[in-house]
């Protein structure tokens, strides 16, 4: 296999470029919405408790409806519902400067916008992720991903201070900011659409429409989650993801929140965006070379253990520096992880049901995920910052001990094992 990887050059490989720049457009466009919501909650009602159920009906809104964004993803064209999502993305950050142009903006209005944003992230973003393993081979998967990690990091690295420099003006310029970057993914899509058609054209003129099942949509959701707690080498590090993920989130969001209720200005939160994005940068140049030759397993445990760390001792750090060198240190090995979880992933999963098995992963491992800002607010509301940070340093801690009792994940191989070790447990 590592000759084979050696022959293929990742940015040479037909029609993955534009894949890259769509998915990455859309990317930053749902960044700089991400980065605005909250803060523009906090701004207007003046209440961490109201902006974190602002921040957890728009995370349930994504999760449930990412079921179903799997069964499209696998039902029909993936680069069609790319370009549909999108469109979408136009459509809503237009309406977004325009509420916020004329001062519309408040909790009601808040709470419906972001349910409608996470509505299109639920629907649309797994046909990107799932269309990746159409465009890239199996050999080429570990070097797609830790470039995903790389520019995911690029996009936090960016997204911070430009979402903190828009919103000092507004909150419409970034949502027309958003609006912009939407309208390359919507170009760059159709320019993806149009190369795989001529491509099926060429080789056997048909579709994944014409293909396509017409079972209930549930019965083939349930086919996704039923498929991956099939699988022993897949399951086990759902839990841990779903109760680590819970942590370090609550704890990152608990953050945020208390620099904006300490008087802290947009500039200085987008700048803690900015140190994470770099230090996931760096972790994403060195994650290449970790994942060919060391085990996954040892390098989600060591990541765990890491920012397991750094969450236990945020609680006693109140300077931004010190937040900022804390959380950066903590997500230097968060990069790696995710190659090797999700290279293993993309490698291990049939391209028939890679949207759903993907959307039921995601589901599953980032289930808990709407109490992260629920834990946020109303921790800060009721029990202040120490308080709710010591309770996420515990969730996290209770990760780590899962994830080192868990020998399916300490089994986890290198990068070039990946593919026999997925057909170990086929049809299992």
């Amino acid at each position: 296999m590592s000759s084979t990887q050696a022959t293929v050059r990742l940015w040479r490989v037909q029609r993955y470029p534009t894949w890259f720049v769509s998915d990455a457009s859309k990317e930053l466009a749902a960044s700089l919405l991400d980065f605005a919501v909250p803060l523009i909650a906090l701004m207007v009602t003046d209440s961490p408790a109201q902006a974190g159920v602002i921040g957890a009906v728009g995370v349930i809104t994504a999760l449930i409806l990412t079921l179903v964004g799997g069964v499209l993803a696998d039902r029909h064209r993936r680069t069609g519902l790319m370009l549909l999502g999108a469109v979408i993305g136009v459509a809503l950050a237009g309406s977004f400067a325009v509420l916020d142009a004329l001062s519309a903006l408040n909790f009601g209005v808040l709470l419906v916008l972001n349910v409608i944003i996470n509505a299109r992230d639920g629907l649309f973003d797994t046909a990107g992720e799932a269309a990746l393993k159409e465009v890239v081979p199996d050999e080429a998967m570990g070097r797609a991903q830790a470039a995903n990690q790389g520019r995911g990091a690029a996009i936090q690295l960016a997204g911070g201070p430009l979402g903190g420099a828009l919103l000092a003006v507004g909150g419409w310029l970034v949502a027309v900011a958003a609006g912009v970057t939407y309208l390359v993914s919507v170009v760059t899509a159709w320019l993806l659409r149009r190369q795989e058609l001529n491509a099926r054209i060429t080789t056997d003129g048909t579709t994944p429409d014409a293909a396509s099942r017409r079972t209930p949509m549930l019965t083939e959701a349930r086919e996704g989650i039923a498929w991956l707690l099939s699988r022993v080498d897949l399951r086990g590090v759902l839990w841990v993801s779903m109760i680590v993920n819970l942590g370090f989130n609550s704890a990152v969001t608990t953050i945020i929140y208390s620099l904006q209720q300490s008087g802290h200005s947009p500039l200085v939160i987008g700048a803690l965006g900015s140190v994470l994005g770099a230090v996931m940068l760096a972790g994403a140049f060195v994650a290449p070379l970790l994942v060919p030759h060391i085990r996954g397993g040892v390098i989600v445990i060591c990541s765990l253990i890491v920012a397991t760390a750094g969450t236990a001792i945020l609680p006693a750090i109140h300077s931004v520096p010190g937040i900022m060198a804390i959380i950066g240190v903590s997500v230097f090995l968060v990069p790696a992880l995710n190659s090797a979880l999700m290279g293993y992933f993309m490698v291990a999963v049939p391209t028939e049901l890679l949207g759903r098995a993907n959307s039921a992963s995601r589901v599953l491992s980032m289930g808990a995920m709407p109490l992260a800002p629920l834990i946020a607010g109303f921790g800060l509301a009721f029990a202040g910052r120490t308080g709710t940070l010591v309770a996420c340093a515990a969730l996290t801690a209770v990760g780590v001990i899962l994830a080192l009792s868990n020998r399916a994940l300490r089994s986890l191989p290198s990068e070039k094992e990946w593919g026999e070790h997925a057909q170990k447990f086929v049809a299992r």
